[in-house]
């Protein structure tokens, strides 16, 4: 699981799995593309440690906004990143083929999909040599896509931030559930905050980790301070699953406006008696003006393992070097050699 790196980018061992090699990265981690964090700066930061970052395309108003955020990456970094497309049924969806179209046409070779069925976009995206990444919140999903054709698995566990799908299973057995169908590369997602984490993911067979919750509380992401500190405040119970009533579970930030939203729908109340409350934009005054009460924003349980704001950088190379001592140090120390 070793790569020595020669080339100055690193003083010690990388970890190699099938994701790194099989996606030209030299660490194991993914920088999750959430929206209205996913920008050029923290993608950067993260891609300049060795992680892959990923911008998120529809927190940019036009294709064309795009098109200058992945142009204003590649002035901060000349390491791989990808570019996330969530892609999910609406009255009046975003534009995705021109959103597509542009992702394509700036030379991204790594898209990461969500949301909806990435096969109409697939014969588009591997014509351009571009590699996607599908995620996923089940095994029967995740096999699906594998048939599809992507080229690699992101599976999302229960604790995830966002929206877990609705089978409620966490990555501790989502994991190794998946494992033995999936023969492209897989990372395991919800609830990876630490070395802990990554070491426990490989061990369950991944092949490396997506974060979002972790790098929410980092020096380069755009959010808010307050809502940085209010991450590092909080613990693994301070969540709220929204929609469940409807279907569209999501985990979000336990505050007066989310457990409002849970009470009315438990109430029996609908769609129209939260939209309101649930809406984009007032998500999005939480992150830009620090007011963890303005509004609905996500965020992930593994938010009780978070308890500083460093560099990007600074924590991708914390949890690799952690990661190595726990397989070098704690676990090799379990292994008993037998006598003679």
């Amino acid at each position: 699981m070793y790569a020595e790196k020669t080339d100055g980018a690193s003083t010690n061992p990388a970890l190699s799995t099938k994701f790194t090699r099989e996606f030209g990265i030299e660490h194991p981690i993914v920088q999750g593309g959430m929206q209205w964090v996913g920008r050029a700066e923290l993608v950067a930061a993260v891609a300049e440690a060795g992680a892959l970052g990923m911008i998120t395309a529809l927190t940019q108003p036009t294709p064309e906004d795009l098109v200058k955020e992945i142009a204003r990456t590649r002035d901060l970094t000349d390491k791989p990143f990808g570019v996330n497309l969530t892609i999910l049924p609406a009255i009046n969806p975003p534009p995705y083929d021109e959103y597509r179209q542009a992702i394509i046409e700036s030379g991204v070779t790594i898209v990461e999909t969500a949301g909806s069925n990435p096969g109409p976009h697939l014969a588009q995206f591997h014509a351009a040599g571009i590699k996607v990444l599908h995620k996923c919140t089940s095994v029967r999903h995740a096999i699906k896509a594998q048939e599809l054709g992507v080229d690699g698995i992101s599976i999302d566990g229960f604790e995830c931030a966002g929206h877990p799908g609705e089978d409620d299973v966490p990555g501790l057995v989502l994991i190794p559930a998946a494992a033995p169908h999936i023969t492209i590369p897989m990372i395991a997602s919800g609830g990876f905050a630490d070395a802990r984490g990554l070491v426990a993911a490989l061990a369950l067979g991944a092949d490396g980790i997506n974060m979002g919750t972790r790098f929410m509380c980092t020096q380069e992401s755009p959010i808010h301070d307050t809502i940085k500190q209010a991450i590092v405040r909080a613990t693994e119970r301070d969540t709220e699953l929204i929609f469940r009533p409807l279907r569209n579970t999501a985990r979000v930030a336990s505050n007066t406006v989310s457990r409002d939203v849970v009470r009315i729908l438990a109430d029996g109340g609908g769609f129209d008696d939260v939209k309101d409350l649930v809406s984009g934009a007032r998500g999005r005054t939480v992150y830009e003006l620090g007011d963890p009460e303005a509004g609905i924003w996500t965020v992930g349980t593994c938010q009780g393992l978070i308890h500083d704001v460093p560099p990007a950088g600074e924590l991708v190379r914390r949890m690799v070097a952690d990661a190595r001592e726990l397989i070098r140090g704690r676990l090799a120390h379990m292994v008993q050699k037998t006598p003679e």
